[in-house]
């Protein structure tokens, strides 16, 4: 093998998370938790860290979970408190609230952009006969694949809302990826999985996914690998597709 691949030949679907491997929106998550966390962490605790704690506690996770998860860390007990809190209510509800509501005022300003690999990766995929998901626990999902002009690449997509809907644990269970799979017709074995946060490459190694490829900076290789992955790319233009071609 000249480099990192995806061989049709074993693989029929590509399950690809769309946060941060599809879309570039990691960043604006990120972003809009710092927004609403600094504020609060004021007088209790250090600020927000949009790389370390962003990718150690929240990237990958339903949002309370992440929520709960980085609170936990700076060991903060937060009351639950209700779905219908105030947005910015010192409560998890409030805050995860108050996230939402930022984390949409930034996209509805700026827009979804997807990343040019990721773009020709699917498009190669889908050229080559290989089925494709997008999977994210954003109750957004399907609003920012829409938004990023890719829904027509995708076979189907699998967001926090049906999560939600279908009572699923988000990541680092596989459920949501078992989900696609499911609808997909298509064993976990005979399916990749393609993540950039932690607790996504965990989901995959747990789900008994047949590849799972990392995208993230070659200095966290190591640490990609002990999570779950098979493969580590530094960007989707390094992965390499090879076998099947659908009958013209």
């Amino acid at each position: 093998m000249n480099g990192p691949e995806i061989d049709l030949s074993s693989i029929g679907a590509v399950v690809l998370d769309s946060d941060g491997v599809v879309t570039d929106t990691a960043r604006v998550h990120a972003a809009a938790w710092k927004h609403v966390f600094d504020p609060f962490l004021r007088g209790r605790s250090a600020p927000f860290d949009v790389e370390a704690d962003y990718r150690r506690h929240v990237d990958g996770r339903p949002r309370l979970d992440g929520l709960r998860a980085f609170l936990s860390s700076r060991g903060i007990d937060l009351a639950q408190g209700a779905p219908d809190d105030e947005p910015g209510t010192p409560t998890v509800h409030g805050l995860g609230a108050a996230k939402d509501r930022e984390f949409l005022t930034q996209i509805g300003k700026y827009g979804v952009a997807a990343f040019p690999s990721a773009v020709a990766l699917l498009h190669e995929l889908r050229r080559r006969g290989s089925r494709t998901a997008a999977v994210t626990a954003s109750v957004h999902g399907r609003r920012l694949i829409a938004g990023a002009g890719v829904e027509h690449l995708f076979d189907l997509v699998v967001d926090g809302y049906d999560a939600t809907l279908m009572n699923l644990p988000g990541k680092p269970d596989p459920a949501l990826f078992l989900e696609a799979c499911h609808r997909l017709d298509l064993p976990a074995a005979r399916a990749a999985v393609v993540e950039s946060a932690l607790p996504g490459l965990v989901a995959g190694r747990a789900g008994g996914f047949g590849l799972v490829v990392a995208v993230g900076p070659r200095e966290r290789a190591a640490e990609l690998r002990a999570h779950g992955a098979d493969v580590v790319v530094a960007d989707l233009d390094e992965l390499t597709v090879r076998g099947r071609v659908p009958v013209s």
